[in-house]
């Protein structure tokens, strides 16, 4: 075995609402979070700092369940152009110590400083050095996990915070098998339930767990975890300033009021999928696969994917698979808060594609109906959202 790689992963604690208390120095020690416009229903806690989470304040809860636990808690907007400036000098602070710095999320990046060592010192002390320079040149603070594969340096940072340094080694095995499942990378509440139903509630449980049973309740993703939970984790640190080409395309919205009903429903996902459908046309790409997410009044959630049968960008085609989608798997009579698309298995516009021996009606049909849809996009372009709409979504009020 090779010598391991030294793999950190630098988590900016609390950034939203920290780089937020810079900017409002009067609320001193007093509990503030960061959260969107009740008015259009994204009320929810997006960061808290370290008074709030006092209270029990927590990522993620409505506004009003922050406020019961904190009457006096100083809800702010999002100033999400700020947060982009913070993040990108950040990153290139990261810069100074590694070429290989990869941001996931805009306060969270991977780094990989095995070539450093011999600058900077070993993992801990680039950690520790790290967070000193953060706090002095921005007056934040960050965790930092110091590891040998991605996902463990990633368990590492969310082990100890805020401002704090931790290594797991390979000494530190029988901790990390002890952790929580739901402590790994990538497996939300929902996959944690599924596991805990199947007897797996730590990550050595995952670990030992049976792979094919895995694979056939979670499919491909089963595989992935089980390798996560054994430190199996091989992916690379992205060159600093790559760019990574788009996996996936989608939007979302969380609509002005409840969605009743099946031509309501229709008219979201229409909704969606035009934002879906410029974006995939502006980046000249088709997508052959989809992916659907519907959140109920009650926010119960539910996510579903499916192939096209053939690559497209098209509004009616996306809203053609998402009905189908929810027609299967949801209960069309549930009040609908949110709905999203994703276009995924992206390809070129002009990616070749089977041709019909004799004309098709159908296609030529599709080709009509997406040449109005491209005109329907410029127009929106050029005059403005409300200069033309579809008339499934007319006086709605969505």
């Amino acid at each position: 075995m090779g010598e391991d790689r030294t793999i950190l992963h630098c988590d900016l604690n609390g950034f939203y609402a920290s780089v937020e208390a810079l900017s409002h120095p009067e609320i001193g020690d007093n509990p503030m979070a960061v959260a969107g416009d009740p008015k259009n229903r994204h009320g929810i806690i997006l960061a808290k700092n370290e008074s709030a989470k006092s209270y029990g304040v927590s990522t993620g809860e409505a506004i009003w369940q922050a406020r019961r636990k904190c009457p006096k808690l100083i809800i702010l907007p999002p100033s999400h152009g700020k947060y982009a400036e913070y993040s990108k000098k950040i990153n290139a602070l990261y810069a100074r110590f590694t070429d290989k710095v990869e941001p996931f999320g805009i306060d969270e990046s991977w780094l990989d400083v095995g070539g450093s060592r011999k600058l900077f010192g070993g993992g801990k002390q680039i950690a520790d050095t790290l967070r000193a320079l953060v706090k002095k040149e921005f007056s934040l603070t960050i965790s930092v996990g110091v590891s040998y594969n991605k996902v463990f340096a990633k368990l590492a940072s969310d082990y100890k915070k805020p401002d704090a340094t931790t290594v797991f080694d390979r000494s530190s095995l029988d901790l990390i098998r002890s952790l929580p499942a739901k402590d790994l990378l990538f497996i939300g509440r929902s996959t944690s339930e599924s596991l805990a139903k199947m007897g797996i509630k730590t990550i050595g449980e995952l670990a030992d767990s049976n792979q094919r049973t895995l694979e056939l309740r979670f499919g491909k993703f089963g595989r992935t975890m089980r390798e996560y939970a054994r430190g199996e984790d091989n992916s690379p640190v992205s060159d600093y300033g790559a760019i990574e080409e788009a996996k996936s395309i989608g939007n979302s919205i969380t609509f002005a009021r409840d969605l009743l009903g099946e031509a309501d429903i229709r008219a979201g996902f229409t909704k969606v999928a035009e934002k879906v459908s410029r974006r995939l046309n502006d980046a000249a790409l088709k997508c052959s696969a989809m992916q659907v997410t519907i959140k109920g009044a009650d926010f119960s959630y539910m996510t579903r994917q499916c192939r096209i049968d053939k690559a497209s960008n098209s509004i009616s085609t996306l809203v053609k698979y998402a009905m189908g989608l929810a027609e299967r798997s949801w209960d069309m009579g549930s009040a609908v808060r949110m709905l999203g698309i994703s276009g995924h298995c992206l390809s070129g516009e002009g990616a070749p594609v089977q041709c019909e021996l004799f004309s098709d009606p159908e296609t030529e049909n599709s080709a009509r109906r997406e040449a109005a849809e491209h005109a329907f996009i410029e127009i929106k372009r050029k005059f403005g959202a409300s200069s033309i709409e579809f008339g499934d979504v007319l006086d709605r009020d969505l």
